[in-house]
């Protein structure tokens, strides 16, 4: 199996968000080559929701741990926690008010 670079996943996502209409930023720039890309998708509504990348079997998909709505504080605090165990991740904010997280792979 072939895997994407993270910064060639992360630049993709951004590309396809914006031309949905949605806005995308960059927060936190990890390792080019491996480092796991987590979500931060803003409802522009003051709730937040974590997308965390996982695999089922041989199948990538998404995780929610902090739960569909939560607020910056909590965020936060997961991103610092994820940080300290792997320095070399990415965040992307995705400001959409649909909440629609512009990914292929299933959220759980």
């Amino acid at each position: 199996m072939i895997r994407l670079k993270s910064s060639i996943y992360v630049q993709a996502l951004i590309r396809r968000c914006e031309t949905a209409g949605a806005s995308a930023y960059l927060v936190r720039r990890g390792s080019d080559e491996a480092g796991a890309v987590f979500i931060k998708l803003n409802r522009l509504d003051g709730t937040l929701m974590v997308m965390s990348p996982a695999r089922r079997g041989e199948e990538r998909v998404w995780t929610r741990p902090v739960g569909e709505a939560a607020d910056e504080a909590k965020v936060s605090e997961y991103f610092a926690k994820q940080i300290r165990i792997d320095p070399d991740i990415w965040i992307v904010e995705i400001e959409d008010r649909a909440g629609r997280p512009f990914v292929d792979e299933p959220v759980l």
